[in-house]
């Protein structure tokens, strides 16, 4: 039996000209039925992101990158997509509904950096992490040596 999981891709816009207010859309969600725990692939996707950057157009760079949070996604299904089964696109209405026993959540913020967000999702959905990429490999990682 798999650990399951699930990532929305949420792109973060400021909108309003008085007053301004942050919208965030969510975009896609992607279901992985296997190795969601936090030293799973999703220390695998956050080193991935913490290796790219976030950009407004784009050109010819040795980086990794993501012209926003739609080429993000689209990367992301690519990078863990090859073959039959494994890693689904979802609906996103049906986030938590399918046994996930985590749920990560990769925001890309109006200033061009992502926020990495990760929840168990028990009896009820708890937040247990909220930074960037990096800050998330380095925090799992170590978990996983002295494990």
């Amino acid at each position: 039996m798999g650990t399951r999981s699930t990532y929305r891709i949420i792109e973060e816009n400021i909108v309003g000209k008085k007053v301004k207010k942050v919208k965030q859309e969510p975009l896609c969600l992607i279901y992985f039925q296997y190795d969601g725990y936090p030293s799973g692939h999703p220390s695998e996707t956050a080193e991935w992101l913490a290796s790219g950057k976030v950009v407004n157009g784009y050109g010819a760079s040795e980086v990794l990158q993501f012209n926003g949070a739609g080429c993000l996604a689209a990367q992301m299904v690519a990078k863990f997509k090859d073959g039959v089964g494994g890693v689904y696109i979802q609906p996103l209405s049906s986030r938590g509904e399918s046994w996930e026993d985590y749920l990560y959540d990769i925001i890309v913020k109006e200033n061009y950096t992502i926020e990495f967000v990760a929840y168990s999702n028990g009896e009820t959905k708890t937040e247990f992490f909220r930074g960037t990429p990096s800050e998330f490999v380095a925090k799992f990682k170590k978990v996983e040596a002295e494990a």
